[in-house]
């Protein structure tokens, strides 16, 4: 009888085949830290990522769809998944050693803990801050996104509140929400909260689970003792080394599906919390604040 493995590790793909290789490279090389599984699921990918897999990796299935997006892509594997705890990893990820085992055993260490994110890093040794985020509630989101003041009050603790930027990065510590790159869930947390909610596309559906989460009595916990690799943005177009890969007609789509997105998260969570006057202001500040991304992809080619 084959044994039932301890971790499902789903990655979503579209049209990034170099860096999914990378990826699985890297898995391969410490999946003896815990019994696992992995599952593809492929948004439709011409590049070639499929072909690949099946050459390189002949054992690892491979779910195909339309690209329907991040969360159907990712629940369209939902009944196949076997581990009690459930990996998304992005294909332009690799890990490094310890960081399943680590990740699991503290995901595991209490039944509060309903979701684990690691320490990410970008390609230039840099933090990838969005490893760890506070929800964008209007306070936050005006600092951070029209202010910017975190930017320039990095660690304080009234401006800087979107990164946890006034506490340390080095610190186990429960937070809002971790990147959709790298969430760790126990798999009957994802079956009580629905998995990821399908009104998203191309983003905010992490941000939306980690809430659910939390609504559902669930810590979510920031664990920076190991860390991975992350590309960040090459199936988006917003990697400058992957920018060429991507038609200005889908990045163009991506990035309004994304303050799309947060009007949509604003709508479902935070709408019934604030005064008519300021949610209508925040639903206006999200669509000029979408037309000046646009009209700067645009101009930037």
């Amino acid at each position: 009888m084959e044994k039932k493995p301890e971790l499902s590790i789903v990655i979503l793909n579209y049209n990034t085949k170099e860096l999914l290789k990378k990826c699985l490279e890297s898995i391969e090389r410490f999946k003896e830290e815990v019994p696992l599984e992995i599952i593809i699921s492929d948004n439709s990918s011409t590049d070639g990522s499929v072909e690949m897999l099946k050459e390189e990796f002949p054992a690892i299935p491979v779910y195909i769809g339309p690209n329907v997006g991040f969360s159907k892509g990712n629940n369209r594997v939902r009944k196949v998944v076997k581990g009690r705890v459930v990996l998304f990893l992005n294909p332009d990820t690799e890990l490094n050693k310890g960081v399943l085992k680590e990740t699991c055993g503290y995901l595991k260490s209490d039944e509060k803990i309903g979701a684990v994110g690691c320490k990410e890093v970008l390609p230039d040794g840099s933090l990838d801050k969005d490893a760890r985020r506070a929800f964008p509630t209007p306070w936050v989101g005006f600092t951070h996104l029209v202010l910017r003041l975190d930017r320039i009050f990095p660690k304080s603790k009234l401006f800087s509140q979107y990164w946890y930027g006034y506490k340390s990065d080095t610190d186990i510590q429960e937070v809002d929400a971790i990147q959709g790159a790298f969430m760790l869930i126990k798999k009957d947390v994802l079956d009580q909260v629905g998995w990821f909610d399908e009104d998203y596309s191309f983003n905010g559906e992490d941000i939306d689970l980690c809430w659910r989460i939390k609504e559902a009595g669930y810590k979510i916990i920031y664990y920076p003792k190991v860390e991975i690799l992350h590309v960040k943005g090459a199936a988006k177009g917003k990697s400058k080394a992957w920018k060429h890969k991507v038609p200005l007609k889908d990045r163009l789509k991506m990035r309004s599906k994304e303050l799309d997105a947060m009007a949509i998260f604003y709508k479902k969570h935070l709408w019934n919390k604030y005064p008519l006057v300021l949610n209508l202001l925040v639903i206006f500040g999200i669509k000029v604040f979408k037309v000046i991304r646009i009209v700067g992809i645009v101009l930037s080619g």
